[in-house]
């Protein structure tokens, strides 16, 4: 039986290059893939300018009314003077185009390296523009963007990765017995958050889209934007022990409330979170196994060891959830 090619196949490099000359600008033939799984990006050069990035969105995730959220809120961030970085505008109107069967985005080249976050004032200047993005993603909501819900997508993704076999036979009773207690926990530490403030989030803030150049901080790649409590957007750049934790969270609350108030009951929703990102992983690998991209940069996917792995895991977050969370330094 004949395989279907998957829509990227035909993401050739002549398209490319013609895509971007579609847009108004003259390539001069240089082009460089960048690293990204999810969409294609690609550094193109320009005759007698700076390469602009090429982002090709992956068909069938977003829908356009998404995609134009995504740019309109970045577009609002740069407004309010905020260093995110954001698409550039295209000759028809808009942030985006359609080319060969994709939809396409332009950006201006940003250099940079993450920031030093042993650094304390690094966090808090963290801190302090996050306060700033989601004092503007408080103006308004999404209207076709989804809410972070942590039940919802653990649940669809457990079911997906049991319904397409992708975990062993033999540790098949070990992860679906696992669901139930994690769900239960995760509602247990949304009940002691009670109720929380849901706006524009960026979605994805860890360090690797977050660049420092001359001193700048540059906040970068909002293709996971989405409705969320703030916590969403502080938490992923929490690591080490629960003491390291404690003292980068109080650096970045501290800058956070220079503009916004944090509700300090959302530390509650940490691990729920955390929990979230741990098998939504596991379920976008297997959501995209059919690009070949995937079986070749995640070889390790299909593998038993994984899954021993990724349970055991998944068994220490229990844990984890029935603790009292990670809290700032009181005053």
């Amino acid at each position: 039986m004949e395989t279907m090619a998957h829509p990227y196949q035909h993401l050739t490099p002549d398209l490319v290059l013609d895509a971007v000359e579609a847009c108004g600008y003259a390539v001069n033939g240089r082009l460089f893939p960048l690293n990204s799984y999810e969409n294609r990006v690609y550094q193109v050069g320009i005759e007698d300018q700076k390469p602009l990035i090429a982002k090709f969105y992956r068909p069938g995730r977003w829908s356009r009314p998404q995609l134009e959220e995504e740019h309109g809120f970045v577009a609002e961030l740069e407004s309010a003077e905020i260093p995110a970085v954001g698409a550039l505008p295209m000759p028809g109107g808009g942030y985006l185009a359609d080319y060969g069967g994709f939809t396409l985005a332009l950006y201006p080249q940003r250099g940079g390296q993450a920031p030093d976050i042993t650094l304390p004032d690094t966090l808090f200047r963290i801190g302090q523009w996050l306060g700033r993005i989601h004092q503007v993603g408080a103006r308004r909501d999404f209207q076709h963007r989804p809410t972070i819900d942590p039940v919802r997508v653990i649940d669809e993704g457990q079911r997906y990765v049991l319904d397409a076999g992708f975990v062993p036979d033999d540790l098949v009773a070990a992860y679906r017995s696992l669901i139930p207690d994690l769900l239960d926990a995760i509602r247990a530490c949304q009940e002691r958050a009670g109720e929380v403030t849901i706006q524009r989030l960026h979605g994805d803030c860890h360090m690797g889209n977050i660049l420092m150049r001359e001193e700048r901080l540059l906040f970068v790649d909002f293709d996971d934007a989405r409705q969320g409590p703030a916590i969403q957007d502080i938490w992923l750049m929490l690591s080490g022990d629960a003491e390291e934790q404690r003292w980068q969270l109080g650096e970045l609350i501290e800058g956070y409330e220079q503009f916004n108030q944090f509700n300090p009951a959302e530390c509650h929703l940490i691990e729920p979170l955390r929990t979230m990102r741990l098998i939504n992983q596991a379920a976008w690998l297997a959501w995209r196994w059919d690009d070949p991209t995937f079986p070749m940069h995640f070889p390790w996917f299909g593998q038993a060891r994984f899954w021993s792995d990724h349970i055991l895991m998944l068994r220490e977050q229990l844990a984890s959830l029935q603790q009292p969370p990670v809290r700032p330094p009181g005053p």
